[in-house]
This record gives structure tokens, C-alpha cells and sequence, in this order.
């Protein structure tokens, strides 16, 4: 069998008062767009950084490419490498001297700086090569913080937030950019709130809230699980009184525009369409909308936050 890129066995991380992590068991297979989410405060963070060794964890293991990341550190942080969600950057050192540093962290020599000249001109650094990094903008930072982590080629690439903060235009290539990556054999794991981001790249997705695994499944099958679609329908009046019995689909009523939740159910949308009609409710049009990985996402996390 393959080796998984990440094992993740039975994470657990105890604070002074506080459970971060409570037995998280997660396998990323070799070559796949993996995505991690969850709320503020879930423990993402925190899986990372006992990923990548900057956090022991109180119980069980990770491995990359099947190095323990504490007892194989070395092996494992070779196989890794990690665009944080902050931008941490040395103000003493220009784009290419930053980047030859970080291959010489890893063992790489003069052998190596073609690989660093290709990364800074697929990210469009050419122009900043010789510029300090305290006087770049934060966009420019955090593309070279993901040509730090290219630099000694690893097969693992995990990407905490690569997008928070960017604008639209970076933000669309840098999308461009992890699609190369995995096309070109990396497995990625991507951490975003962008849960656009997470639908339109990813295709095995795990859900965590409050330390806990609530979903880990193929995003297609994730979203197949919600039992819900939705029903858009223009109203000939905004003045409605909804019957009772139907305000548990009520989502939203904005400019005419009503919006319910229906269940899966073969014969519900017309059932709901005919007691609209009994109650007086005319509308000139509608249209259905399957659910999309927010709307599971909601579902999910807030059905378990009590």
C-alpha cells in the first residue's frame, strides 16, 4: 500500500483550560488537494504546528511520508514544507539572499539557486529580487513566504491561509499557482475561510470544530450528504405573512426575494409551492439551488458548537 502523506493519529493537545485537539485520526493520501477547515478556534492552527514540529502534541503522532515529525524530524520537515498564515519574514535580507538561506537550511548549495530563479519568476518576484523584505507589500511577502517553503522541493506542501489578506488579483493566481503545484505531483493541504477557495481546489475535505474531526469525506460526497436545496422565488409583494408551518424553511426576505431551505425530498418543493399558493403568496419566478461546501460547512459546525 502507499504510504499516506500525513498520518495523523490520535492527536490530542491539552492546555492549562483548555482541550485544543481531542483525538484527531486524519490520512492524506499521496497527491491529493486536501482541505482543512473549520472556525476560528477549531485547532487547525494548532494540528499544524505539531506538523511541523513547533508544537508537541499531549498524545499520539504524525507522520509525514512515514517520518515521525519528533522522532524523524529531519526526514519529515525535509518532506514538508509550510506557507504559515502570518508573515514572518527577517527585515535583513533581500528576496534572493532570503531564499538561499532557506535551501542552505535544508543542504542545498550554489547546486540549487536555477530552482530558486524559476520559483521567483513563477511568482512574479523579478522585480523585487534585490529589495529588502521589510519594504515589500504584504502581498509580495506572502509570495515569497511560499517560495521559502518550495525552495528544497518538497512533496508535501501545506498552505495555512495562503490568500488572508490578498487582494482579488493575487488571490486568483496564487489559486493558479497550487494547481500547478498539485498537477505537478505535490499533495497540498489548504487551511482557508475562503470556503469558495476550499470548493473550487480541493478534493477530500476534513471539517473541525471545536478540536474535533465533524466531516472528513470526498467534497463531492460532502456535499451530497446535505439534505437540503434551496428555493429562490420572486415575490409579487415584499408584505407576506408566511404560514406557520413553514417558517422552519424561512431564510431570507430581501427586495421581493424570498429564500427557503426545502428538504431533498422528492415531492417537497411542490408541497411547499402549493401552500404558498393556499396562502395567498403570488410570485412571478423561481429557481432551485443545490448547496454549496458553505452552506455544509454551516450546517455542520453550528449543529455542533453547542
Amino acid at each position: 500500500m502507499t504510504i499516506p502523506a500525513v498520518s495523523i493519529q490520535n492527536i490530542h493537545k491539552d492546555y492549562t483550560h483548555l482541550k485544543a485537539l481531542k483525538g484527531i485520526d486524519l490520512e492524506i493520501p499521496q497527491g491529493s488537494f486536501f482541505g482543512l477547515l473549520g472556525p476560528n478556534g477549531a485547532g487547525k492552527s494548532t494540528l499544524i504546528n505539531i506538523m511541523a514540529g513547533l508544537v508537541r502534541s499531549t498524545q499520539g503522532n504524525i507522520e509525514v511520508l512515514g517520518y515521525n515529525v519528533m522522532s524523524q524530524w529531519r526526514q519529515a520537515r525535509q518532506s514538508l514544507g509550510i506557507v504559515p498564515q502570518e508573515l514572518v519574514y527577517d527585515p535583513f535580507f533581500n528576496v534572493q539572499e532570503m531564499l538561499r538561506l532557506q535551501s542552505g537550511y535544508f543542504g542545498f548549495g550554489k547546486e540549487n539557486y536555477a530552482w530558486i530563479d524559476e520559483l521567483i519568476d513563477i511568482l512574479s518576484l523579478t522585480d523585487k529580487v534585490h529589495t529588502n523584505l521589510h519594504d515589500l507589500s504584504g502581498g509580495m511577502k506572502r509570495r515569497v513566504l511560499i517560495a521559502q517553503a518550495l525552495v528544497h522541493k518538497p512533496p508535501v506542501v501545506v498552505l495555512d491561509e495562503p490568500t488572508a489578506g490578498v487582494d482579488v488579483e493575487l488571490r486568483q493566481s496564487l489559486w493558479e499557482f497550487t494547481k500547478r503545484l498539485h498537477a505537478q505531483g505535490h499533495t497540498i493541504l489548504l487551511t482557508t475561510h475562503y470556503l469558495e477557495e476550499a470548493e473550487a481546489l480541493c478534493d477530500r475535505i476534513a471539517i473541525l470544530n471545536h478540536g474535533e474531526v465533524v466531516a472528513l469525506d470526498d467534497k463531492q460526497a460532502l456535499l451530497a450528504r446535505h439534505p437540503y436545496r434551496y428555493l429562490k422565488l420572486h415575490l409579487t409583494a415584499n408584505d407576506i405573512q408566511l404560514p406557520a408551518h413553514l417558517q422552519k424553511n424561512f431564510v431570507s426576505l430581501e427586495n421581493q426575494q424570498l429564500l427557503l431551505r426545502i428538504h431533498k425530498e422528492e415531492d417537497a418543493i411542490v408541497s411547499v409551492l402549493e401552500n404558498l399558493q393556499a396562502a395567498g403568496i403570488e410570485f412571478d419566478d423561481l429557481h432551485t439551488d443545490e448547496p454549496g461546501l458553505e452552506e455544509v460547512f454551516m450546517d455542520l459546525t453550528h449543529s455542533t458548537s453547542s
